[in-house]
């Protein structure tokens, strides 16, 4: 039993955990350069290993503002996305000292989707 749980444990560490929030607007309450369609969030959580060197589950802002961001802006009708904030983990200097032997860095970021 125990090690069915280190198993489970392990997958669900690994596989690290993405979220996408986005909530539809009034073009008209929204202001943008062009019609607003939604509100976007996007966040991510990944997995480091020794001071961040070796990096099992990649977390980002390419992944977030590209793969997550934009991705479900396009899904949701949009040409464009007006960024708003983006921010992540810091992984160099002293930042790293905390992900001594595990890591995990998160990443989010907040778009408007614009048509």
């Amino acid at each position: 039993m125990k090690s069915l749980l280190a198993a489970a444990g392990a997958v669900w560490a690994l596989a690290g955990c993405t979220s996408v929030e986005s909530v539809s607007v009034n073009g008209s309450d929204i202001a943008a350069n062009g019609e607003a369609v939604a509100v976007i969030q996007a966040s991510s959580l990944g997995l480091t290993f020794l001071l961040n060197t070796f990096e099992a589950v990649p977390s980002d802002l390419d992944t977030v503002v590209n793969k997550l961001l934009i991705s479900e802006a396009k899904a949701m009708g949009a040409s464009k996305v007006d960024l708003k904030s983006a921010s992540t983990t810091p992984r160099h200097g002293i930042y790293s000292l905390p992900a001594l032997l595990v890591g995990v860095p998160s990443s989010t970021a907040v778009g408007i989707a614009v048509k």
